[in-house]
């Protein structure tokens, strides 16, 4: 019986999850047009739907109709397999997410550790994608993509250490906790402005999406991919985007903390403001060459992770 019961909390629990998942990330892409087209003097999406808003979603309708081409000379096998192994991991990181004190599927010792090592996987379904498409375009943004993970996951994780440090816990929900008095972003505005930086790298947006530079390679390393496949990478994309912007929400911006509402409310208030800054970021800045995306992330912002891990060791054996 109590087997039984795990397993309907476990179906439950994944159900839920790949619901929000879908609507959530048609609704980014909804939020992402209209942005774009305020920054450009447009009106973007307008009559499908209140504002467009149903714009995204007869949109995914119609992908989902296209017909699923497969390139004559693909590897078959990694080809078909590549949009999965991007887009499995996600569900790995929505389990130790806390959106409220009450609101977290897993609250294990390890949840930072736990959510890049699954996000991380999803470079391995890109560089996949890349190779098995037999295209050159595909090929080269996908040894862009490993590059630039190598690259940005090091300062991602390093600008954790700090949080880590001062919070004592790779816990997330206690990372939280212990931000009830002030948020961790004012004790570690360094730390945040790096994994802020990284996150957008991690996550493939401008100015450091040259794995998918239009200009250069077409589409990246989904040029060969159409229909439902090509809608996993999109879908993963953004949704990437909204787990990074849950991450920097509990590790900087104090989780569910806040006056009035419930926590659940303010945690999705900080989460959405950061997604409208990282799109903002998108529309306002040109992309980097891939050279000064690499020196970047090697000589500017791994020194300043190391320098603001030491800062941080200095100030809390000063001021315990």
């Amino acid at each position: 019986m109590n087997c039984l019961m795990g397993l309907m909390r476990i179906g439950i629990s994944l159900f839920s999850v790949i619901n929000f998942v879908l609507i959530n990330a048609l609704i980014l892409v909804w939020l992402e047009r209209k942005i774009s087209a305020r920054i450009q003097l447009r009106y973007g999406p307008l009559y499908v739907g209140w504002h467009g808003l149903l714009q995204t979603f007869a949109d995914a309708i119609k992908l989902l109709g296209k017909e699923l081409i497969m390139p004559q000379n693909c590897d078959k096998v990694l080809y078909f397999i590549a949009p999965i192994i991007v887009f499995a991991p996600i569900f790995g990181t929505f389990l130790v997410i806390p959106f409220s004190q009450n609101l977290q599927i897993a609250d294990l010792n390890v949840g930072v550790l736990l959510i890049f090592a699954f996000s991380g996987l999803s470079f391995i379904g890109i560089f996949m994608a890349g190779w098995a498409s037999n295209n050159k375009y595909s090929l080269l943004g996908g040894m862009r993509s490993v590059a630039q993970n190598i690259s940005y996951e090091i300062p991602l994780l390093l600008s954790t250490l700090g949080v880590i440090m001062v919070a004592k816990s790779f816990k997330l929900s206690d990372i939280v906790t212990a931000q009830n008095h002030i948020p961790f972003v004012f004790l570690q505005p360094l730390g945040f402005m790096i994994y802020f930086i990284a996150s957008l790298a991690e996550s493939n947006r401008t100015p450091f999406d040259i794995p998918e530079a239009e200009s250069e390679l077409v589409a990246g390393f989904h040029t060969e991919y159409s229909g439902l496949k090509f809608g996993i990478f999109f879908i993963s994309e953004y949704t990437y985007v909204f787990i990074n912007s849950c991450v920097a929400t509990a590790l900087f911006l104090g989780g569910w903390h806040g006056p009035f509402f419930a926590g659940w409310i303010w945690f999705l208030i900080k989460v959405y403001f950061l997604v409208f800054v990282i799109m903002w970021v998108r529309w306002t800045f040109p992309r980097l060459r891939s050279d000064q995306l690499i020196n970047f992330g090697w000589k500017v912002l791994i020194p300043l992770a190391l320098f603001n891990i030491i800062s941080t060791a200095i100030a809390l054996n000063f001021f315990r």
